[in-house]
C-alpha cells in the first residue's frame, strides 16, 4: 500500500474539526486525549473527563503539571477559566443522563453497524474492568472513535461483527483512522476521506467490512 498514512496528530486535529461550538465533549483514555491540543482557541468547547472535571484545557507545559489536576487517563491537564471539579457520581449522572454532546474513544473493533468493542480484547491476563466505556458509548448523543485501522499484524479493526466483548450496540456514529475517515450509516460504512495516495480499493482491501465509496464531488 503505497500511500502517506495519517499521523495520531493528524487524526486528532481532524476529529478537532468535526467538534461543534458549544459541545460538551468526553475524551476517552489514550489517543483521544491528544484531541485537546487541536481545538482552535476562538471555539468555546466543554471537555468532560469522567473522574469529574469539566472545562479542561490543553496539556499543561512542561514542568508546570499541578499533580491534583488529572483527567481520567491520570495524565495531568489544565483547567480553563471557569472549570469545575466535582464528586465523581455527579460526573457519571452527566454521561449517563445524555449531557454529553460528543465522547471520542479508542477501539479495538468496529463492527459494520457501529458496534464497539474498546474494553477487552479476551485475553486471559487482560483486567476485567470495563471503566465508564459503557457509560459513555451509550450516553453520548454522538460517538467518535479514534484507531488505527489495523493491528499491528495487520488485522482490520473494522470488522463485520465484533469478535471482542461488545462496549455498546451501534453507539458509533464515525470512524477517524490512520487511513480514512468513515461514517456508520443505515445503508454501511461511508468513506469521507481518504489518506493522501490511497486508492478506494486499497482501503477495502485494507477493512474488514463492505464500505460504501465516497460521493463524487458535486459540479456546476
Amino acid at each position: 500500500m503505497s500511500t502517506n498514512k495519517y499521523t495520531r496528530d493528524q487524526i486528532a486535529a481532524r476529529v478537532a474539526q468535526d467538534i461543534h461550538e458549544g459541545a460538551y465533549v468526553n475524551l476517552g483514555i489514550g489517543l483521544p486525549t491528544k484531541v485537546a491540543n487541536y481545538l482552535p482557541a476562538d471555539r468555546e468547547v466543554f471537555l468532560h473527563s469522567e473522574n469529574g472535571v469539566l472545562g479542561m484545557g490543553p496539556a499543561p507545559a512542561p514542568g508546570e503539571e499541578d499533580e491534583d489536576l488529572i483527567n481520567a487517563g491520570k495524565q495531568p491537564v489544565t483547567l480553563l477559566t471557569g472549570g469545575a471539579y466535582f464528586h465523581h457520581a455527579d460526573s457519571f449522572a452527566m454521561m449517563r443522563g445524555g449531557h454529553l454532546d460528543i465522547c471520542v474513544l479508542g477501539a479495538f473493533q468496529v463492527s459494520e453497524k457501529g458496534d464497539l468493542a474498546n474494553w477487552h480484547t479476551g485475553a486471559p491476563d487482560a483486567i476485567p474492568a470495563v471503566g465508564g466505556a459503557m457509560d459513555l458509548a451509550i450516553g453520548a448523543k454522538q460517538v467518535f472513535v479514534m484507531m488505527d485501522h489495523q493491528t499491528k499484524t495487520g488485522e482490520s479493526k473494522i470488522v463485520r461483527e465484533c469478535s471482542y466483548p461488545l462496549t455498546g450496540v451501534g453507539c458509533v456514529n464515525r470512524i477517524y483512522t490512520d487511513l480514512a475517515v468513515l461514517d456508520v450509516t443505515p445503508q454501511g460504512l461511508q468513506v469521507r476521506e481518504m489518506a493522501p495516495g490511497l486508492t478506494f480499493d486499497e482501503l477495502q482491501a485494507a477493512t474488514g467490512a463492505t464500505l460504501l465509496p465516497p460521493s463524487p464531488p458535486i459540479t456546476e
